[in-house]
């Protein structure tokens, strides 16, 4: 049998009420850029689910794509026949001789959307139970509590779609329908979980790095960009920013006493990103901040370094702990780019004593030795912006921007 569409369910968007039409269009559209290479493929929504036909594409790479899509509650391989008795009795006596593994139970499940089909619910799962058993060996069984195969059979106006296995989506919103976030990127473990984790509400992410050669190297800004290249799979491209900083940084070092260096450094990535958000039209930041776990990520840290943008900050890992971080890291393909041993612009200039209750007070009568407008302004205009597509390779296409 050669399954011939895909069955999307939507899930959490059919609670968006009026409004759950352009957040299903939104989702298509998402569905049809991550499958782009894929050009047989034609697209229906009707209500509650995309359909998509196959026309003979290889749905095994599909499914590992459509994985990956925000908004999808979950998915079917499906067998399309027309809405007659007949036709959906064969097809369900297919997919039960089709079937990879050994079935020696089963039951029929009918979905009728459907309904001026001539057979109302109870009518279709005996009519097409009673032909599987009479067209089937004699040990297959009935079992409508634990069968080993679920024939699922799904009536709408148009067709009836057959399908027996379902396959879990990413969940969460198409990305696109909640705005724009800039993430601020690292290049460590949390950072790109954290963009993950806001994409999945729904938002397009853009990303900010702050480098500082020649301490750090192309190596460090290729890691950065080579994990803004995994994020595109879970939604469209992504927009890096790379932020020259050694001037600032330097200027830091040589005016803030040691302790408080961190506090103000993070001040300063606050003011730059801001300051390109408002550039881009772009409504908050994010970041991998989990509270308590170093320094600047203190309660009295975050409330001295907050101070200076009006931005929304979105922390999604901010409860976290270490380990559930690093579990989401490795299952989205993120972990192994991490800990790649380059380091990044706070590790290089990370100060021994750093402040964990610096007040806002301290912090103005530091950032009194600081030429901040100057430096804030002279890394912005030197920003760097480079688009990270899911076409783009992670390695040779991104070197040859350098």
């Amino acid at each position: 049998m050669k399954y011939n569409h895909i069955l999307v369910r939507v899930g959490e968007l059919a609670l968006k009420g009026k409004n759950r039409s352009l957040f299903e269009k939104h989702l298509q559209e998402n569905i049809k850029m991550s499958l782009k290479m894929f050009p047989a493929l034609r697209y229906k929504r009707t209500f509650g689910r995309i359909i998509i036909e196959l026309n003979g594409e290889d749905h095994e790479a599909i499914i590992e794509k459509l994985k990956n899509i925000f908004g999808i509650h979950s998915f079917s391989l499906a067998l399309m026949v027309e809405n007659d008795l007949a036709e959906i009795q064969k097809g369900a006596l297919e997919i039960l001789n089709d079937h990879p593994t050994p079935v020696n139970t089963f039951k029929i499940t009918t979905k009728r959307a459907y309904k001026q089909f001539p057979y109302d619910t109870q009518q279709l799962n005996h009519h097409v139970g009673g032909y599987v058993l009479s067209h089937s060996s004699d040990q297959l069984k009935v079992d409508v509590h634990q069968p080993d195969l679920d024939i699922r059979l799904e009536v709408r106006e148009t067709a009836t779609y057959l399908t027996s296995t379902t396959y879990q989506g990413a969940g969460g919103l198409p990305v696109g329908t909640g705005g724009k976030v800039l993430l601020l990127l690292s290049g460590g473990i949390d950072s790109p979980v954290a963009g993950y984790l806001t994409m999945k509400r729904g938002t397009r992410i853009e990303a900010i790095h702050f480098h500082s050669p020649p301490y750090t190297n192309e190596r460090a800004k290729q890691k950065v960009l080579d994990l803004a290249k995994t994020l595109t799979k879970f939604g469209s491209s992504v927009v890096v920013h790379l932020v020259p900083f050694t001037d600032m940084q330097k200027h830091i070092h040589q005016q803030i006493p040691s302790n408080f260096q961190m506090t103000i450094m993070r001040r300063m990535m606050l003011r730059i990103s801001e300051k390109i958000a408002e550039r881009r039209k772009i409504l908050a930041l994010a970041t991998g901040e989990s509270l308590g776990q170093v320094a600047s990520q203190t309660l009295h840290s975050m409330n001295t370094i907050n101070e200076v943008t009006n931005l929304p900050i979105i922390r999604p890992l901010i409860t976290m702990d270490k380990l559930e971080v690093i579990e989401i890291a490795r299952r989205i393909d993120t972990y192994d780019i991490s800990i790649l041993p380059y380091e990044d612009c706070c590790t290089i200039f990370l100060p021994p004593d750093s402040k964990t209750r610096p007040r806002r007070d301290q912090a103005h009568k530091f950032e009194q030795f600081v030429e901040t407008e100057k430096y804030v302004n002279d890394a912005v205009e030197r920003t760097e912006q480079i688009t990270i597509t899911s076409y783009t390779k992670a390695q040779e296409e991104i070197e040859e921007l350098f």
